[in-house]
């Protein structure tokens, strides 16, 4: 139900600034991620249409840290609105996961694995904010090894040029 809010949100914000909004970049965007998992979110642009990503988030009473390439196109149709996708890697600890559908799992994971990702980027053009949705699947690779592909998020950052 979040989900589909958040989505929602997103897309209504997009289609409301679209007509008015002028192609922008900026070079490292800083914020919030909200989702399946929350934490925080740096974006720096090392090229126009390369950026590297790094997300602090939580999960399970762990935390985890992730890095990200990502590689950005335009979306000619709407200015300020580009597409991205890419890969990197995540290390972090899971702690307790008592809650449905793991009832028996109490223990700690050391957690190491490959994360791809693939969104949707917007800079606003007359306010230094950017908004960001995306899909970030993963898989672990120690301990807890395993495909996890629920990883859905909104980020708002703070942009600098």
């Amino acid at each position: 139900m979040i989900k589909k809010a958040i989505i929602t949100a997103f897309v209504v914000a997009v289609m409301v600034v679209s007509h008015r909004a002028e192609a922008q970049t900026y070079s490292t965007g800083v914020g919030l991620r909200a989702g399946v998992s929350n934490g925080l979110t740096v974006k720096h642009f090392i090229s126009l249409d390369e950026a590297i990503e790094g997300i602090l988030h939580t999960r399970w009473k762990g935390l985890v840290i992730t890095g990200l390439y990502e590689k950005h196109k335009d979306i000619r149709e709407v200015r300020g609105l580009k597409w991205f996708y890419g890969g990197g890697a995540h290390l972090g600890t899971w702690g307790d996961r008592s809650d449905p559908p793991f009832h028996d799992y109490d223990d700690s994971y050391t957690v190491f694995g490959i994360d791809g990702i693939i969104g949707l980027d917007y800079k606003f053009v007359d306010a230094p904010i950017n908004l960001s949705l995306d899909y970030k699947p993963a898989f672990n690779i120690t301990d807890d090894v395993g495909w996890w592909g629920d990883e859905i998020a909104l980020s708002i950052r703070f942009t600098f040029h």
